[in-house]
């Protein structure tokens, strides 16, 4: 009889801890998942290359009729004690939300129950004591205050299912999980916080799906402030919702439909005959989903508020990346603490959004100031106010013409260095600027624009020409435009899947401003090889990310005025998009912003240049971080191995040396960019030993001359003996991760030698030619 602590842990999976719990009444197709990854594993960058860190994966899942989880369980050899596997069990069950969690070797089960409900947190079952499904549903919605016949029905109505295998990431599922319970419990007002890029409009579809197929909302909603959210909505996420739903766009209204979009601006006005949404009955729709919400909507004072006020007996669920918390501004206010939150730093530990590295450049006149001549006039003879002009006033009172070129030419260098038809967006402070910055960026470009004269486009809400080509700009399909120059026109709602670089020339004091700018380059698209975008920052605005509130916690420091009468903000004109700030040129080159009186000296002969360039990575705890290849891999390798013993002795006791560089990679070492700092001639063990433990590295060609000076290939026959001879050829000239793969013997000049099972044989079998390969390589790193 096998011994038991000789099996595997999967061994301990298939014959003991499966079993148990179909025996228990789980149904093994629909309500058991084995080895469930829930994460893709962080892009780790460095240099021009990325890496892909450790994903998180599940031994065991358990689903109640299939979407809602209820229980984690981790499994072990048998080695181990029942309980070893449950700190990590309780770490995945945290993330999955998950209330029961196990731990099991086999012999029986370690149980906690995370709902605070049970008289005893921890307990130990035996393998014939699993919980049932039933069990497990009753204390789940015990736990969550599911109690009434038609609150179990909205909990229990499943996903759409497309068809195709896309089911709801874990924390979409969370999200959409955690809304459709508060539903169920009558919650009214219910906040959804969920970072740029990670699928909000997805998991609003999935809400509205299982809400309207469950009959629990009946008539509903979606609300947004701008044309491309609507059109984007309808025409993807939304598609199975097929001749259920319709887009608000004419002055009478059908009502024969269950499920509208509509802009905000489509359905209200200033005028009363402009406000179509009174043609519907105030009780007409029973749920009303609100894209964007920190903005139309947030306000009290808004025009648009009046909507939400008059569909006040609906449910209103809010959709944002940035909830807006300013002292006159709530969306928690109205909404309530959010029932679920993603944040950025969330989505780029787990690998759902690209993480970004920051190219901070700052720039003379910016830094030191500049100051005119007494009496000096700018270049339309406008006499310049004497003061000294820094950073906060460029592009906004003082408009430096050289500065404008300089960062051109900075934007360029890069695209040039790296990709010249990578997506790049350049936020500047205004129309007039992104106008000058397009101009600049023509002049540095001529053969690109040859090429398309939609090489560099502005898009701005003014500019209809430049807005049309916004549709083909997030095209990842359409090469053209490459650069967009904008002001606020494409900060939210451009699902730009593509764009590698963001270029923020734009004073930015607003963090949610700063927010949705940054998430316009956190989408992945692998088929286009887009996994990281890099920040271009000439204004400083990268310092936010050192502010508690960039990825902490929305709180709120409203301070309502009620005696306050409320004066309505002015809105942007129906179904177009603003650009805050935008000047009227004057004709002359010398510019008045609107309302302001403020002048801008443009001036054409100051001279600037680049006063520091550095780069900054993001760490794996979310700080940028100033940092050279070299330190980066001392500190990766020294977090698996605390000194150069550890390394060697894991090192020659590895069947494959290949499985330590993997895991490594997966940590954050990246040895391609290592070499070319280092040297390409050095193996990767030389790399590692120089760098993170300060030993004197020798080349691959040197470790393979001082095995051929042992001459022990002689105790092998000559066919075997050339083999080794060459495979030592193949690794001063490629590396040891090559040799490992028998595959190799498939390849140049192996099967010229004879075919490969007549070169293992010359060793007497398989197990003899690993055996030798192993030899040589203890030889290599003697």
């Amino acid at each position: 009889m096998t011994d038991k602590k000789s099996l595997s842990e999967r061994d301990i999976c298939t014959k003991y801890i499966t079993p148990a719990v179909i025996q228990a009444g789980w149904d093994l197709f629909t309500q058991i998942r084995e080895e469930v990854s829930f994460t893709k594993g962080r892009i780790i960058v460095r240099g021009k290359l990325h890496t892909r860190g450790e994903l998180k994966r599940a031994d065991y899942i358990l689903y109640y009729k299939s979407n809602i989880p209820l229980a984690v369980i981790e499994a072990k050899d048998n080695s181990h004690g029942v309980g070893s596997g449950m700190q990590q069990a309780l770490n995945y069950a945290e993330t999955l939300a998950v209330p029961f969690v196990f731990s099991s070797n086999g012999n029986g089960f370690l149980f906690h129950d995370r709902t605070g409900l049970a008289d005893q947190t921890e307990r130990e079952l035996r393998l014939d004591e699993f919980p049932s499904p039933a069990e497990l549903w009753q204390r789940y919605c015990l736990w969550k205050g599911i109690a009434t016949e038609q609150a179990l029905k909205t909990v229990e109505m499943p996903y759409y299912d497309d068809g195709l295998g896309r089911a709801p990431r874990y924390y979409q599922a969370n999200a959409i999980n955690n809304t459709i319970e508060a539903v169920a419990r009558e919650q009214q007002r219910i906040l959804l916080v969920m970072a740029t890029g990670t699928g909000k409009t997805y998991t609003a579809f999935q809400i509205i799906w299982r809400l309207w197929k469950s009959g629990t909302k009946k008539r509903i909603l979606f609300l947004a402030d701008r044309n491309i959210l609507v059109d984007q909505t309808k025409n993807n996420d939304f598609k199975p919702l097929g001749a259920a739903m319709t887009k608000i766009s004419k002055r009478e209204i059908d009502k024969s439909y269950e499920i509208y979009l509509s802009l905000y601006q489509a359905v209200t006005g200033s005028e009363e005959d402009q406000n179509i949404y009174k043609q519907f009955s105030p009780d007409f729709f029973d749920l009303i989903v609100i894209d964007e919400c920190h903005r139309g909507s947030a306000s009290e004072d808004s025009a648009w508020r009046v909507i939400l006020d008059y569909f006040s007996s609906a449910t209103h669920i809010g959709l944002t990346a940035t909830p807006k918390e300013t002292r006159d501004v709530s969306s928690i206010y109205y909404f309530g603490e959010p029932v679920f939150s993603y944040t950025l730093k969330q989505g780029i530990d787990d690998g759902f959004l690209a993480p970004y590295k920051v190219v901070r450049i700052d720039i003379d006149k910016d830094l030191q100031g500049w100051r005119p001549n007494k009496g000096q006039a700018d270049k339309n003879g406008l006499m310049i106010e004497d003061r000294i002009y820094n950073q906060i006033d460029m592009d906004r009172t003082l408009v430096l013409e050289k500065r404008t070129e300089l960062v051109a030419r900075k934007i360029t260098e890069y695209l040039t260095a790296t990709d010249p038809y990578a997506k790049t967006i350049v936020f500047c402070d205004d129309i007039d600027h992104a106008e000058r910055m397009r101009q600049a960026l023509v002049n540095l470009n001529p053969e690109r624009v040859k090429e398309s004269r939609k090489y560099v486009m502005r898009i701005t809400g003014d500019e209809i020409e430049g807005k049309a080509e916004l549709d083909n700009f997030i095209n990842p399909e359409e090469r053209y435009p490459v650069i967009a120059t904008t002001s606020k026109l494409m900060t939210t709602g451009v699902d730009a899947q593509t764009c590698k670089l963001v270029v923020l020339d734009q004073h930015i004091k607003s963090m949610t401003e700063f927010k949705q700018m940054i998430g316009r380059g956190t989408r992945i698209n692998e088929d286009y090889d887009k996994y990281w975008f890099t920040i271009m920052d000439f204004k400083k605005a990268t310092e936010l990310f050192a502010d508690e509130a960039f990825d902490g916690p929305p709180i709120v420091i409203y301070e309502p005025e009620p005696d306050q009468p409320p004066v309505p903000p002015e809105e942007p004109p129906a179904g177009d998009d603003s650009e805050a700030g935008a000047p009227n040129d004057t004709g002359g080159g010398t510019i008045t912003e609107p309302g302001t009186g403020r002048v801008k000296y443009v001036i054409g002969d100051v001279t600037v240049y680049v006063l520091s360039e550095r780069v900054q990575y993001l760490s794996a705890d979310g700080k940028l971080i100033t940092e050279s290849l070299k330190d980066y891999t001392r500190s990766t390798v020294r977090r698996d191995y605390s000194s150069l013993n550890d390394f060697l002795l894991s090192w020659n006791k590895a069947d494959r040396k290949a499985a330590i560089l993997k895991e490594l990679e997966e940590h954050g070492l990246l040895l391609e960019p290592l070499a070319d700092e280092v040297g390409k001639d050095f193996d990767a063990f030389d790399l590692i030993c120089h760098v993170a433990f300060d030993q004197p590295p020798l080349t691959r060609r040197e470790r393979a001359e001082q095995v051929k000076k042992r001459n022990y290939f002689t105790k092998y026959g000559e066919q075997a003996r050339r083999v080794l001879e060459t495979l030592l050829e193949k690794y001063a000239d490629t590396g040891i991760q090559n040799i490992e793969d028998i595959k190799i013997l498939t390849l140049d000049p192996f099967k010229n030698m004879g075919t490969a099972s007549e070169l293992v044989s010359a060793f007497g079998g398989k197990p003899a030619y690993m055996a030798a390969l192993h030899e040589l390589e203890e030889h290599l790193y003697a």
